[in-house]
């Protein structure tokens, strides 16, 4: 029997196919702007693997989307109002890091997703799935460790917190108890 989670890890790898094919590109050339191996793009793309945070990271970014505009693209239908049981969830299988789409889909150049970060977790993101946004990360509860390039923020629950430049990051909740944060990202016209 297929779970929500398997469901919402088919419609993501239709999704990648589906931007992969629009744009005219290989298996090969997909994973090479994204820096993974052609074998677990394709292995992704035919639902034999759930990608990992990182991962998504990595192939939406080689899109030049955010990884909430490819899984909303996957997930969501139009409409003013999404509720909390129609929000798309994501789990990351490796770490178990959940994610949840809260805005709805619209012409507004915003996203807002809620993550929850299981104690102990450290979510590598590469800058390429932060290009072309503005983001804030706002702290709701527990503590996180955001690492930016070379620079370490310490964050408390109400702290929020402007990226810098695209770069390179991690997400680490060095605790005991899970963290929960808002990204709030702006996303930029490609020009």
């Amino acid at each position: 029997m297929m779970t929500p989670e398997d469901n919402v890890n088919q419609r993501i790898s239709a999704r990648l196919r589906i931007e992969r094919e629009s744009r005219g590109w290989s298996l090969s050339e997909l994973a090479e702007r994204a820096g993974v191996s052609r074998a677990m793009v394709h292995k992704i793309e035919r639902g034999e693997s759930s990608p990992t945070a990182t991962m998504l990271g990595r192939l939406s970014g080689a899109f030049g989307l955010s990884m909430s505009t490819l899984i909303a693209r996957a997930e969501m239908q139009e409409g003013k109002l999404l509720r909390r049981e129609n929000q798309p969830v994501w789990r990351d299988p490796q770490s178990h890091y959940l994610r949840r789409h809260v805005s709805p889909r619209s012409d507004l150049p915003i996203d807002l997703v809620e993550i929850e970060l299981p104690a102990g977790s450290d979510i590598p993101m590469p800058a390429s799935s932060y290009a072309l946004a503005r983001q804030l990360i706002w702290l709701q509860q527990g503590e996180l460790v955001f690492i930016e390039g070379d620079t370490r923020h310490e964050m408390k629950a109400g702290d929020c917190l402007e990226l810098g430049p695209p770069n390179d990051c991690r997400f680490v909740n060095e605790t005991k108890q899970s963290c929960i944060y808002l990204v709030v990202r702006l996303n930029q016209a490609v020009s």
